[in-house]
């Protein structure tokens, strides 16, 4: 549900990164208050899991349709909302960045769409209220289902909402949202079908990984740095290998746009327009996934791993970055 620069106006997207800057913001100072350097490994490897994850797409049957894990649930469930809402934007980031997924101009949409509401509806609401009582295998099931569908349908409603705002014509608002909803309501399925049968996996092994969850040791099969490191190996197998096996049929905002426009893509034009591309061109190390000029599956293997390693280094880093911000402020007030 990664949007192009084309289905914003300058000014929408200016007002989509606002809001993802003011919420990132927020989230930044709650995590320096918290100042938990346990959860620093955690999201350096689920923002890493999450970014492999994303590059499966699976095929929805009977619609010529194809979908992804947006992954701000599983990130939510795991590292609660702030923490969570930090690693979708390094995965976003780097996926814009480097990946040339999703326009640049339209990345403060992007993050609003895929990473708020996972990470805040899904996992700060939704997955806070089910498991306020105890967590139990039903309960994560119940969640995560429902809260990858939730947010999924918030994050579609919203896409087509930005681009009425934005006036792009060649998409009427209620043509384009019949299209849009029913698509993504089987999307947010399958993904709570997975998102749930990875935290399954966090609860039988570690529990007190899970956000929310008081867990007494005994009830746990593994260390948590075990269970880290294979969540960590998955997502180099599923990077490296796995996204070969991955859907090329064109994912549910492509789809819709297609039944519509009948085309995947919208095209556009203008000094803003251009100045992103430009910038986005420049920096791409590996556009769509793939060498330069090449179609090589080598080069979805190489991105895939590349990626994933960057986004660990990423999240690695930033929190170490806060946590040293913060204690400088504290011995300066000190």
């Amino acid at each position: 549900m990664h949007m192009s620069d084309a289905l914003l106006a300058p000014a929408v997207a200016s007002v989509m990164y606002a809001g993802s800057i003011i919420t990132a913001g927020y989230s930044v100072r709650k995590l320096r208050q918290e100042d938990d350097a346990v959860r620093i490994p955690e999201m350096g490897v689920m923002g890493a899991f999450v970014f492999a994850a994303q590059m499966i797409n699976f095929t929805i049957p009977g619609t010529g349709s194809s979908g992804h894990l947006a992954g701000g649930m599983l990130l939510s469930a795991v590292l609660g909302p702030y923490a969570g809402f930090i690693s979708m934007i390094g995965v976003l980031l780097i996926q814009c960045l480097f990946f040339a997924d999703g326009g640049l101009m339209a990345l403060g949409a992007n993050i609003w769409n895929m990473a708020f509401f996972g990470c805040f509806i899904g996992g700060g609401l939704i997955w806070r209220y089910i498991m306020r009582h105890g967590a139990s295998k039903r309960k994560i099931w119940i969640a995560g289902i429902s809260g990858c569908i939730i947010s999924m349908q918030f994050g579609a409603f919203f896409v087509t909402l930005e681009t009425l705002v934005s006036g792009i014509t060649e998409l009427p608002f209620t043509t384009f949202l019949a299209a849009m909803q029913p698509i993504h309501l089987a999307i947010g399925l399958i993904e709570g079908v997975i998102t749930s049968a990875v935290l399954m996996f966090v609860y039988e092994a570690q529990p007190g990984l899970l956000w929310g969850v008081n867990a007494s040791a005994d009830k746990s099969r593994m260390p948590a740095k075990r269970t880290l490191t294979i969540l960590g190996v998955c997502a180099v197998i599923i990077a490296g290998g796995i996204s070969l096996c991955a859907s090329a049929l064109p994912d549910g905002l492509e789809w819709s746009i297609a039944k519509i426009a009948g085309d995947t893509e919208l095209t556009t034009s203008g000094d803003i327009y251009d100045m992103f591309l430009a910038i986005q061109e420049r920096i791409a190390i590996m556009p769509d996934y793939a060498f330069r000029g090449s179609d090589n599956a080598v080069g979805t293997s190489v991105s895939g791993i590349l990626g994933a390693v960057i986004v660990f280094s990423v999240c690695i880093v930033c929190c170490y970055l806060f946590r040293l911000f913060r204690k400088r402020r504290c011995y300066e007030k000190a």
